[in-house]
């Protein structure tokens, strides 16, 4: 088996594990927005992981009334920063990119212009408002991608809140597959019920059509304030209302969702494993604040020692018997 990122990902047998990070804001002084890039880049050289995953943030007003819990500032272009400040790290990258308000044009300039991207998700717009607006979709990006970058490796979003309201999220997965998505990486996650479904309904889909589920990457945050915690739900992560009280009333939020997180990802493989599905997890701090950055690193350790354990336990993925338990005639 080969060991680039890609290789990873095709194989169907990895226990991928990525980092992720937000570039600073458009406002911040370039002297401040380089001393940030290379203690980053310190921390990232000294991590573990397959891929390191840099997001382009979308204003999301239109999609919900609610207020949002911090001010929306523009950040520099992730494709922008990494080709600046990470060009030398040896981590590849996945950069985000976000078709919200581009047009049919903007984005094929945007493939023509970064054609050094290897690795990339496509994300689309957060309401049917700004579909309208630009009449671009995420199919159109998709297609022009097969036509103009066929070469550039492509994820796409699943979010298990959204196959909690509408039940289709598992033929979202199946139609993006179909489209060149290569594997997929989740929002945040906090509810194991609503994750495990979409797994479910994703196997057994993949299953009546003969499609080899392809990798999906769960994304795990720990929250280390009331303020936090709010934020998540703003952006649409679905946090257990019981779950909500116990981390709101503990002592120590921080460690209890760290320890949520780990019960999480753990519910996760176990279940996964008995599917011989391929799921890895993405390691995120929602907030700037240095000890929920601290605690992120300290959840990804423990993460990958978990990941690595459960692989142990499972010969028969980590020598790729996969794609047989998926295609098998069900009765």
């Amino acid at each position: 088996m080969g060991h680039t990122l890609a290789d990873k990902i095709k194989s169907g047998h990895s226990r991928l594990v990525f980092y992720s990070l937000t570039p600073p804001k458009i406002t911040t002084n370039q002297d401040r927005i380089a001393e940030i890039a290379q203690a980053q880049a310190e921390r990232i050289s000294a991590l573990d992981i397959d891929a390191l995953i840099l997001y382009d943030i979308q204003d999301e007003t239109t999609r919900t009334e609610q207020e949002r819990t911090f001010a929306f500032i523009p950040t520099v272009l992730p494709e922008q920063y990494s080709r600046d400040y990470f060009h030398q790290l040896k981590v590849p990258r996945i950069i985000y990119k976000s078709i919200a308000n581009l047009n049919d044009a903007q984005f094929k300039q945007w493939l023509t212009d970064n054609g050094d991207i290897q690795h990339s998700v496509f994300v689309g717009a957060s309401s049917q408002q700004q579909i309208e607006q630009t009449n671009f979709s995420l199919s159109d990006a998709y297609a022009l991608r097969q036509q103009h970058a066929p070469e550039l490796l492509i994820g796409g979003v699943t979010i298990p809140e959204r196959h909690a309201k509408k039940g289709d999220e598992h033929v979202r997965l199946s139609n993006k597959m179909e489209q060149g998505c290569s594997f997929f990486v989740s929002q945040c996650v906090y509810n194991v019920n609503d994750t495990k479904d979409v797994l479910a309904d994703y196997y057994y889909h993949s299953r009546e059509i003969s499609q080899t589920p392809a990798p999906i990457v769960f994304t795990l945050a720990p929250c280390g304030s009331l303020k936090t915690l709010q934020f998540m739900e703003w952006l649409g992560i679905k946090v257990p209302k019981w779950l909500y009280n116990d981390l709101k009333h503990s002592k120590d939020i921080l460690q209890a969702s760290i320890d949520t997180c780990l019960h999480v990802a753990s519910e996760l493989l176990e279940y996964a494993d008995k599917k011989n599905m391929s799921i890895g997890f993405n390691i995120e701090s929602i907030s700037i604040k240095k000890d929920e950055i601290s605690a992120s690193i300290d959840l990804l350790d423990q993460v990958l020692k978990l990941s690595k354990q459960s692989l142990k336990m499972a010969p028969e993925r980590a020598s790729g018997k996969v794609v047989e338990a998926v295609r098998m005639p069900h009765y």
